[in-house]
C-alpha cells in the first residue's frame, strides 16, 4: 500500500492532474461524507478502504499492479527532486506524522520510541524535527539502535532487564514525559508504561498483535494517559515537505 507512479489517466470530473504527473496517494480511501470525515478524521471514516489490505472489513486491491485506480481526493503531487522510491515511503512518514500530531509531546518533553523499526525511524525523525527535548530509542537490536542515533535520538537503550532503569537514569530519575510505541505487542507496551513518569502519555503505533497484556495497576495508579493513533489524517503534505527539505530520510 506504498506507492508512487505517473498518472497515465483519469475521470473527467479530476480537476488537479494531468497525464504524465509524477504522484503518491493516501492508502486510505475515504468517503468525505460521513460523520468521521465531516470532523477532519478521515482515517476513521466509516466507509474506509484501505490498499493492500486484506481484513475483511477494509479490503482493497493494493498496488503490486502496473495500473492503480484511486480518487483524487487522496493524490498528492511529488515535488521535482524526490525519486519515486522515496515518494512510495511517503505513507508510513505520514503514519509517524500522524503519531507525533497524535501524541502531541511539548516542545522539551523527554521522549521514549520504543521499536527502532521503519515507524520508529521515522517517528525519531518527525520528533527531531519539531521537538527539542531529549529522544530514546529503544530496541532490541544493536544496529537498529546504531541507526537510531545517525537519524537524530540522543540515547539509544537495549531493550533487556536493565531498560527501565536505564531509561530513568536519563530523565532524572522519573521515566519519560512522553512514549510511542511502535511494535504492538505485550513486552514493548508493557516497557513503554514502565519507561514513563507519573502523568506522562503513551501513543500506540504498533499492532502486530490484536490484544496484548497491559500493567493496568502502574497505568491507573500512575496516572498515564494512553492514545491509539490510526493511520493517517492530513499529514501527506508535511511529509512530502520534510522530506523535499532532506529533513527525513527514507
Amino acid at each position: 500500500h506504498e506507492a508512487s507512479g505517473f498518472v497515465v489517466a483519469f475521470g473527467k470530473e479530476v480537476r488537479n492532474f494531468e497525464p504524465g504527473g509524477r504522484v503518491t496517494f493516501d492508502s486510505t480511501i475515504y468517503c468525505g461524507e460521513c460523520y468521521f470525515c465531516r470532523q477532519g478524521q478521515p482515517n476513521l471514516c466509516d466507509n474506509r478502504r484501505v490498499l493492500g489490505v486484506s481484513c475483511a472489513e477494509y479490503r482493497q486491491n493494493g498496488t503490486f499492479a502496473e495500473l492503480v485506480c484511486v480518487p483524487e481526493h487522496i493524490v498528492y503531487k511529488l515535488p521535482d527532486g524526490l525519486d519515486f522510491v522515496s515518494a512510495s515511503l511517503t505513507e508510513p512518514l505520514s503514519v509517524a506524522a500522524h503519531a507525533v500530531r497524535t501524541g502531541m509531546p511539548g516542545a522539551g518533553d523527554s521522549i521514549l520510541v520504543v521499536g527502532a523499526g521503519l515507524i520508529g525511524l521515522l517517528l525519531i525523525q518527525v520528533l527531531r524535527a519539531n521537538c527539542s527535548g531529549t529522544i530514546i530509542a529503544v530496541d532490541l537490536d544493536k544496529d537498529r539502535l546504531e541507526t537510531a542515533i545517525s537519524l537524530g535520538a540522543d540515547h539509544a537503550v537495549q531493550a533487556d532487564q536493565d531498560a527501565v532503569a536505564r531509561i530513568r537514569a536519563l530523565t532524572s530519575g522519573r521515566g519519560a514525559d512522553h512514549a510511542f510505541e511502535a511494535v504492538g505487542a505485550t513486552a514493548p507496551i508493557s516497557l513503554a508504561i514502565r519507561g514513563l513518569r507519573k502523568g506522562g502519555t503513551l501513543t500506540l503505533i504498533g499492532n502486530a498483535s490484536p490484544s496484548v497484556e497491559i500493567p493496568l495497576q502502574e497505568v491507573v495508579t500512575r496516572q498515564l494517559t494512553l492514545k491509539g493513533s490510526c493511520a493517517i489524517s492530513g499529514e501527506y503534505p508535511f511529509a512530502l515537505d520534510l522530506m523535499e527539505i532532506g529533513r527525513a530520510h527514507v
